[in-house]
């Protein structure tokens, strides 16, 4: 479905983005309009200034949509995320391993169905214009009808979406088994159908080590090469226990990292969930291979899996991005994962400032994806997907902004006290995509 080009309007209120990361550039990687004006033609950011400045000079016919009294940002872009474990959030008392045994495999099984996967989707998608997300990266499951669905859903609503067919032919049910053969057979048809149509984007998508055999793995790296802007996305290091069983696996790599390392599966626009039990060595070489780290705040603490070290990967040069995680994440609410990750760094001896948060849920998102170019700040040309975030939008909200001084710690209270309540509506390509009920 062809987004329809619409003509040009203005969009009025608080601006708010990013052009660096604060944690180098310090104030001067913000830029922040109290009353701003974003102009927007065929979806796309035009211009970006004060108000006073832009408005006079518009003509009479061109419509303003205010939302003064609110923010503005990038629309938040979550970099790992199951559309497929939707219906398990907030399942109880497991880590890793027994979460996938007990939870996620019988959940999965159910996408087999293409009714089934296409009433997820929807509802998955709707749910992340909800909570302000407009660019995400998913696992769909081992079938490839999950894959079509989620797609479908994404492109009636001209989102931008980062998707792949599971791959995973060992150490779980087989009704969940593919073969190696089989995978990348299927995992190619997608591509061709998929792959750079309208806003989507395709991932090979491993579960995990543990769950591909040699050959399996083999083929997804040879995936990732044949088909250049293709993603991979992966998870390692998450769990002590996962990480012993790949030790048991693979007895001849260095690291389990350095398992998807022999497969050829490092390398740009290749993005790894959770890298918590990681060492310096493995960190550098995601540095030098240019592939991602996704930061997943609140299902590392729903699981019990560790703390991350977002302080090292940043000295290290590593991109990193955060995700939701859903459902071993429990909110798809962006502002939930930053006022997580506040609380992770805290347990680690490490500080998160709100500016540095929001940078990291919009610009610093865009750029792990490698997308940057197109989206995440509200530079000449870029898509114009925002947000709409309400700071009062809630009694105790209202009452915590009248005692704010500045706007870092407006923001520190949004992401503390916020969620999907605080988000007034979502734009996609300029267009309203989501607007909360009054």
């Amino acid at each position: 479905m062809k987004y329809a080009p619409q003509r040009l309007h203005a969009i009025r209120g608080e601006l708010l983005h990013f052009v660096a990361d604060p944690a180098d550039q310090g104030a001067t990687s913000t830029e922040h309009l109290p009353d701003g004006v974003l102009l927007i033609e065929n979806g796309h950011i035009t211009e970006c200034g004060p108000a006073d400045a832009l408005l006079s000079r518009l003509p009479a016919h061109i419509p303003v949509t205010d939302y003064r009294g609110k923010l503005i940002m990038p629309g938040f872009v979550d970099t790992h995320i199951h559309y497929a474990q939707t219906d398990i959030i907030g399942s109880y008392g497991e880590q890793l391993l027994a979460w996938l045994e007990k939870y996620t495999f019988p959940t999965e099984r159910r996408f087999a169905d293409p009714a089934h996967a296409a009433e997820v989707a929807g509802f998955f998608c709707d749910e992340l214009l909800k909570n302000g997300t407009t660019t995400a990266m998913a696992f769909a499951t081992v079938h490839p009808t999950s894959v079509d669905a989620l797609f479908e859903a994404a492109q009636q609503r001209h989102m931008r979406m980062i998707a792949g067919k599971v791959l995973m032919d060992r150490n779980c049910p087989d009704f969940l088994a593919d073969t190696a053969e089989t995978g990348y057979a299927d995992s190619k048809a997608l591509i061709e159908k998929w792959h750079e149509r309208d806003r989507l984007l395709y991932a090979v998508t491993p579960r995990f080590a543990p769950t591909s055999s040699r050959e399996q793995m083999t083929l997804a790296g040879r995936l990732f090469a044949e088909h250049p802007g293709v993603y991979l996305q992966s998870h390692v290091a998450e769990n002590r226990g996962e990480v012993a069983w790949v030790t048991e696996l693979y007895p001849e790599a260095r690291s389990y990292l350095d398992v998807y390392d022999r497969y050829h599966q490092l390398g740009v626009r290749s993005v790894y969930a959770h890298c918590i039990w990681l060492d310096d060595a493995d960190r550098q070489r995601m540095a030098d291979t240019g592939a991602t780290m996704s930061f997943c705040p609140t299902s590392n603490l729903f699981l019990g899996s560790g703390l991350f070290d977002l302080d090292r990967a940043h000295q290290l040069g590593v991109r990193v991005g955060i995700g939701t995680d859903v459902g071993g994440g429990t909110s798809f609410s962006m502002l939930q994962a930053l006022n997580e990750a506040y609380k992770v760094l805290q347990l680690n001896g490490q500080q998160l400032s709100a500016e540095r948060a929001f940078y990291l849920a919009t610009l610093g998102g865009a750029r792990s994806l490698y997308l940057d170019d197109r989206i995440g700040n509200f530079k000449l040309g870029k898509e114009a997907d925002f947000v709409v975030i309400d700071p009062a939008a809630t009694p105790l909200l209202a009452r915590r902004m009248a005692h704010t001084r500045t706007l870092a710690e407006r923001l520190f209270v949004i992401m503390t006290l916020g969620d999907d309540r605080c988000i007034a509506a979502t734009h996609l390509l300029g267009e309203r995509a989501y607007v909360a009920q009054s």
